[in-house]
């Protein structure tokens, strides 16, 4: 495992500027940007800062330890890397680039049914140590063919995304004629040609694509008809009935992402499924929604026995995971944190990422004297 520490980039935000000045403007807005007025994407990562911690500074302490079990796995931290889609568009080989940073470091990379890397590459990138999202699709044989790949490569968690019954509305993607490739507009054209490194990267890595689907893009697929498809594949909302039968099929893990309110909840564990990941997307469907953390609370007092409880959605550094942690999460996965690493600093993004997430997780554990992940909810005010 690579433990260098970038000194001119020690936290987060110094990485989203430094990536701010390195991508595109619409490839930075997508990463960065929420739906409608981005109001929940504010409200996600403040209220998470609002949570406060309780420190003792005249016990016994022994010393802090990141290690995390999660379904039967120990990972050396309580976080991993969230899906995220577009990664390639953002900076070439993302996905590629967190994955490995993800298994060296031994924690979770979860693989976005539209992410830029396909189920098999990631696989052989984890050694079957990834977890994949599912997009639903309208078609059961899709939907049986993508669960197989994936079961096929080993993949241990299914991750069942519940929020994106339709894409949501944003502004700033709408703009800058959003797709894969980017339409070449003289805008955007003007924004290429600003970011050379960028631009001369993607140029070697080649055209980003969405790898996984791939083998069902209808062959000669203009970029006019690329979204249309996309809306029509994969506008399937959620259900019991739909859910059944994947559970029946999944012989490892499953997990719902989007849950944020108790008959959600309550369905989940009804269907036998072993996790939920309380998320609002980060922000980029639904505008007049609670902030993640204010659920999450309230769900890991009344059902963590029954059901593994974890959260995404303004996560951004150590601290914020140190709050989420001690607001009752099992474990958490932060998206944008990781993208502005790669974004910034290419091969070695992500590996420095994990890097400053666990030694900001560690300050905090020394500073309460927290000695184990689990104990957190002991520190919270």
């Amino acid at each position: 495992m690579n433990e260098n520490f970038n000194s001119k980039y020690p936290d987060i935000p110094y990485l989203r500027e430094r990536a701010k000045k390195r991508i595109p403007k619409f490839a930075f807005e997508y990463l960065d940007g929420g739906c409608n007025s981005e109001i929940n994407l504010h409200r996600n990562t403040k209220e998470i800062r609002d949570v406060q911690l309780k420190p003792y500074y005249l016990r016994d302490y022994k010393g802090a330890s990141l290690e995390t079990t999660l379904f039967d796995k120990t990972y050396s931290a309580p976080f991993g890397i969230a899906p995220i889609g577009l990664q390639g568009l953002m900076w070439p080989k993302a996905s590629e680039i967190l994955a490995k940073a993800a298994f060296e470091h031994n924690i979770p990379f979860i693989l976005s049914t539209v992410g830029t890397a396909s189920i098999e590459t990631i696989a052989d990138i984890t050694e079957g140590n990834a977890w994949f999202q599912l997009y639903y699709p309208v078609e059961a044989e899709l939907r049986n063919n993508i669960i197989q790949r994936a079961a096929d490569a080993n993949y241990p968690t299914l991750v069942l995304l519940s929020d994106t019954p339709t894409f949501g509305y944003r502004s700033k993607e709408i703009i800058n004629g959003l797709s894969i490739p980017p339409k070449m507009t003289v805008q955007n054209m003007l924004q290429i040609l600003s970011r050379p490194t960028w631009a001369l990267n993607t140029l070697m890595a080649g055209q980003p694509e969405f790898k996984t689907l791939k083998p069902y893009l209808p062959k000669g697929l203009s970029l006019k008809h690329l979204g249309l498809f996309m809306n029509k594949t994969f506008n399937g909302r959620l259900n019991p009935e739909r859910i059944k039968p994947i559970r029946d099929k999944w012989k490892g893990k499953l997990v719902i992402k989007g849950v944020t309110n108790d008959e959600d909840v309550e369905k989940a564990i009804a269907l036998g499924l072993d996790g939920i990941i309380v998320s609002n997307h980060g922000g980029r469907q639904l505008d007049r929604g609670e902030s993640t953390i204010k659920p999450l609370t309230h769900i890991a007092q009344k059902y963590k026995d029954k059901i593994t409880v974890m959260m995404d959605s303004g996560i951004r550094t150590g601290p914020d995971i140190a709050a989420t942690m001690a607001s009752g999460a099992d474990f958490t996965f932060l998206g944008r944190s990781f993208m502005y690493g790669v974004a910034a600093l290419g091969k070695q993004g992500g590996d420095h990422t994990i890097n400053i997430l666990k030694r900001q997780l560690g300050q905090v554990m020394e500073q309460v004297s927290c000695e184990k992940i689990k104990n957190f909810p002991d520190y919270k005010l």
